[in-house]
């Protein structure tokens, strides 16, 4: 199969795209049997084009035993049966393009499943062998082994390691059902070249690099001091190298990475965008950010000055599968995020956070870069309350109960509110169990309301690709911010382009202006712009 090269100006679609993320399991269930595939999803590709997206990153649909979601990959070149075949795959890259949507598949180095081939080798082959060389296994400390090799910390807390009846540790930051590789070792490397190969043939457009701070590790495997520089297993030089390798292959493809990469260092993190290495980067300050007008415009500042010392574009994201979604956390009195502070029982005003997410949306849509939505977002869905009894997240479990997990972002989408489980499915139940009253948010019910969420994102999106304001830019961009009152949010970009977003408690003047483009919310009396209400306008 030949290279899918670029020509002409779409070869830097990616800067100003708008993509949208499909966690397949809960996204469309094509069979009826209660978990999403890829059938579901080539069914929804009309959808998908009315809602003006130009892309579609897929969270990982490999065989997997998703004991972490599917991030636990037991095997790169496999569809997971429950979500297709490797031909059904292929039929939707060729399918989506066609309609002029690119496709954004997951990759994740840190580590394999515990079931992937490599690692049943390792077990088999047992202390000392070649096979172990591919991860980190190493001895126990004390007189009998019994204390981990050293004191790290695992993602998902409590100890990275885990002891095998033979004695010996393995290393896994995340679940132990998930073994770090080992990325000193040339037959990890070249791996992971031929896997991005291997998909880049069957015309895939780009790759999102999951924990793409991590894979490298300290050989020795040194206890962690705090404040040691370099981190023994987080964003360490040798990661660059492996990237750069990475990039020359995309190059002869035409498509393009964008890393998972949690930096607080704004030199260290740009270093990852340099011009032989990754395209972009999720911004997840932006993400955490609370709703609060200065923070919001220090991270926006930070972000486009961080990006504009390596000249690559920003990117702009609300929720993913891994974050209480905006509705939910904009209606708490703690409207920012952080994974610590997660907790059962926290009061929500889901009429406040979905006015505010509502208004979010513009002001993310109207920043220069990429933008990332997130499956349901444009269905302005809460955050779900999972019983305890069907919550299936680690992270939950490796807390001791305390965390609710991740669950209640990944909950199946309803489609039609007149449909058995909201038009998700229609034989079985859905792997997670749908809240009550999740028919009020059905897609169908939501494309025949104008004022709807979906509706404003259908809009917002129509805008953001033909009003030449919403343009990529240059390489460098900046907005340009507005004199306003403290607590309002105003700037422009091009072409007399004007967002502004209200985030204090009465109703402001709008800037002056010839149009209003489209408004988050209705203006007050006067054409005043209400509190959590944004607009764009045209100048």
């Amino acid at each position: 199969m030949a290279a899918n090269r670029p020509s002409g100006a779409t070869a830097n679609w990616w800067r100003d795209a708008a993509i949208y993320q499909i966690y397949v399991r809960s996204f469309a269930d094509g069979d009826g049997d209660g978990t999403g595939d890829l059938a579901g999803v080539r069914a929804k590709l009309p959808y998908l084009v009315e809602l003006g997206v130009d892309a579609l990153w897929f969270t990982p649909w490999y065989l997997s035993p998703l004991a972490d979601g599917g991030y636990d990959v037991a095997d790169y070149r496999t569809i997971d049966p429950a979500f297709g075949t490797l031909a059904e795959a292929e039929k939707l890259i060729a399918e989506a393009r066609a309609l002029g949507i690119r496709t954004i598949i997951d990759i994740v180095p840190n580590h394999v499943s515990d079931q992937h081939a490599w690692f049943t080798a390792a077990l088999a082959a047992g202390p000392g062998s070649p096979e172990r060389d591919l991860f980190h296994f190493r001895p126990g400390r004390g007189p009998d082994g019994a204390v981990p090799p050293n004191d790290w910390v695992s993602e998902f807390g409590g100890t990275p390691w885990t002891r095998l009846p033979d004695g010996e540790w393995y290393l896994h930051l995340f679940a132990a059902q998930q073994p770090d590789l080992n990325w000193a070792h040339p037959a990890v490397r070249q791996e992971h070249e031929d896997v991005l190969r291997f998909w880049f043939e069957r015309g895939v457009s780009g790759v999102r690099i999951d924990s793409a701070a991590l894979p490298a590790k300290d050989p020795a495997l040194p206890d962690f001091t705090e404040g040691r520089d370099p981190h023994p297993y987080i964003d360490r030089d040798e990661l660059h190298d492996i990237y750069r390798s990475w990039r020359a292959i995309a190059d002869e493809y035409g498509a393009i990475f964008v890393g998972e990469v949690w930096l607080p260092d704004a030199e260290r993190f740009a270093r990852y965008l340099r011009p032989d290495e990754l395209h972009t980067a999720f911004n997840f300050n932006f993400l955490a950010c609370p709703w609060d007008a200065g923070l919001l415009r220090s991270a926006i500042d930070d972000t486009l000055a961080e990006h504009a010392l390596v000249g690559a574009p920003a990117t702009w994201v609300l929720s993913n599968h891994d974050v209480t979604r905006t509705v939910t956390r904009y209606g708490r009195r703690d409207t920012g995020f952080d994974f610590a502070a997660k907790t059962f029982g926290t009061p929500t005003d889901l009429s406040l956070g979905t006015r505010r997410a509502r208004a979010a949306a513009l002001l993310s849509l109207a920043l220069p870069g990429a933008a990332y939505l997130y499956q349901g977002e444009e269905l302005g869905l809460p955050e779900a309350d999972i019983p305890r009894d069907r919550i299936q997240d680690p992270m939950h479990f490796r807390s001791g109960g305390t965390d609710p997990g991740r669950d209640g972002c990944r909950v199946p989408l309803p489609w039609s509110a007149q449909a058995p489980y909201a038009g998700f499915g229609s034989a079985a139940e859905p792997w997670l169990p749908q809240p009550a009253g999740w028919s009020f948010y059905a897609a169908d019910a939501q494309g025949a309301d104008p004022d709807s969420m979906l509706s404003l994102y259908r809009e917002a999106l129509r805008l953001r690709r033909t009003e030449p304001g919403f343009g990529p830019g240059t390489a460098g961009e900046r907005l340009t911010w507005l004199p306003t009152a403290p607590g309002v949010l105003a700037f422009t970009r091009t072409d007399r382009l004007v967002c502004v977003v209200n985030l204090i408690g009465e109703a402001v003047e709008l800037p002056g202006h010839t149009e209003v483009l489209l408004t988050s919310g209705p203006l007050a009396d006067g054409g005043r712009l209400p509190q959590d209400t944004a607009a764009w306008l045209r100048g």
